[in-house]
């Protein structure tokens, strides 16, 4: 549990970070906020969870081989199979329930936290009129301020530029002083500006009028008072989560398996009378010839013809009329089939998305089974427990198995590999990996054991010194000869 927890706060933290530019700056409730981390925690668990196997399999078998109480229990003739059994017995039904929880809990918890990033995404953010700068957060208008007195909300030296007509129709305030405050609703700013002028320039057909009549390009106010009236929404408005119901992170396995079937069905009733209509309208010899360009040539009504004699009995003007029109025949038939290539790819598109979505369901849980009998072994061999050289350990085998995954699930996406192969590259990298370590640790191998290597090393060493002084007595015996 406390791997787990531990996994679950490093991917959290880097999945905020990806979306920290939905979150600062929004005025957001502490209720929001709790919400977010709630559905983004659900999101992480499946990636969480075969890391937090790793890391406590590492730490538990690395702790009972450095008590030297494995070696105890494999004296008293217990394989170090029967002790994995019970915990292998243990991470199975966790596997189990990872499916499950994938499969019935995060479709839930994905539609509610995408329809809450959109929201907040969509939200105007919080009014922090900086000081020496432009603010743009007020839609369609730039406010800049000299000087503001925190306590009383007043700003001074203030000048606004206001394109939220265009900016052919843009105005220009400058003002002494003034005070923005947000309104009751919450769904407009008020903006009261005290003694300065307004600048605005007018619509180019309405220059027109009053070059002709006053000769006065744009208009100018003094005022001692001024109040503006700005839409500002600060409310949350939460996004219909219906509109994520088709997408395939909102999907079971149930629902993912029709869904691909479906789209199966339409891309091949799709695929079927593009090809159909192809060959009936655009196929050689079943279009309408041009009668006009063949009708001097063909003497008598032809059933059957031969291209190249027909072609060769025109005239050089026949033939380039010909040519021409079989050349806009022909590029019309590419841009068709281009168009008809697009309309198939995004069925296909759709159908990698839920196949990659179904797949993954099941290569998670399975992750948790490898990452066990990768984890558990390792730690006997190295016999190193805490959280120093199991964490070492434990990052490195994640980093491999998940660059691994991304890179087989972009091919996948891509449509490079099958959607299959892609999805199960990282089990059949790491299975494996696993299986080795699991009969190097039942055959008690010291391949992880710093002791093994260095006496390897100095026998090598000792075995090449005695073949240099073999060669040289060898010299030395050639040589009196």
């Amino acid at each position: 549990m406390a791997t787990f927890f531990i996994a679950i706060f490093i991917l959290l933290m880097q999945f905020v970070w990806m979306h920290v530019k939905d979150l600062v700056g929004k005025g957001v409730e502490i209720s929001v906020l709790a919400e977010f981390f709630i559905y983004a925690i659900a999101s992480v668990v499946p990636l969480a969870l075969p890391l937090a196997i790793l890391l406590a399999s590492l730490i538990s078998f690395g702790n009972l081989g450095e008590k030297f109480e494995l070696t105890a229990m494999k004296a008293a003739g217990i394989s170090l199979f029967r002790i994995m059994q019970p915990l292998a017995i243990a991470i199975a039904i966790v596997s189990v329930g990872a499916f499950f929880f994938s499969n019935n809990v995060l479709p839930k918890s994905q539609t509610k936290l995408w329809a809450l990033i959109f929201s907040l995404r969509q939200k105007s953010p919080e009014l922090d009129i900086p000081v020496g700068e432009f603010y743009d957060g007020i839609g369609g208008t730039n406010v800049y301020v000299r000087h503001k007195n925190n306590k009383t909300g007043m700003l001074y030296g203030l000048m606004i530029y206001d394109f939220s007509d265009g900016f052919k129709n843009a105005t220009v305030i400058v003002a002494d002083s003034g005070k923005i405050q947000i309104t009751k609703d919450k769904q407009h700013l008020l903006l009261t500006l005290y003694s300065g002028e307004s600048f605005e320039n007018l619509d180019q057909k309405q220059q027109d009028k009053e070059r002709a009549k006053k000769n006065i390009p744009y208009r100018r106010e003094t005022f001692e008072r001024k109040q503006l009236l700005k839409d500002f929404n600060t409310e949350l408005n939460r996004y219909d989560e219906s509109i994520l119901q088709d997408q395939h992170v909102a999907k079971d396995v149930v629902q993912l398996v029709k869904s691909v079937d479906s789209m199966y069905v339409l891309a091949h009733a799709k695929s079927r009378q593009q090809s159909e209509k192809l060959v009936d309208k655009s196929y050689f010899g079943r279009e309408e010839l041009n009668g006009r360009v063949l009708q001097p040539v063909m003497k008598e009504e032809l059933t059957e013809y031969d291209v190249d004699s027909l072609f060769a009995r025109m005239t050089p003007k026949q033939q380039y009329d010909v040519i021409d029109v079989m050349e806009s025949r022909i590029r019309q038939q590419k841009d068709q089939i281009d168009y008809n290539a697009m309309l198939l790819d995004d069925y296909q598109r759709y159908i990698r998305k839920h196949q990659i979505e179904l797949h993954r369901k099941f290569t998670l849980a399975f992750a948790c089974l490898i990452f066990f009998f990768i984890g558990a072994p390792l730690g006997a061999i190295i016999r190193k427990g805490g959280l120093g050289a199991p964490v070492v350990i434990s990052v490195i085998m994640f980093i491999i198995y998940y660059i691994i995954d991304n890179t087989g699930y972009k091919m996948a996406r891509e449509a490079l590999w099958p959607v299959w192969t892609g999805m199960w590259l990282s089990s059949f990298a790491l299975l494996p990996i696993g299986i080795f370590l699991t009969y190097k640790a039942a055959t008690d191998s010291g391949i992880f054991n710093p002791e093994v290597w260095v006496m390897a090393f100095q026998k090598a060493k000792v075995r090449i010194k005695r073949l240099k002084l073999k060669e040289k007595v060898q010299w030395i015996g050639l040589r009196k000869r």
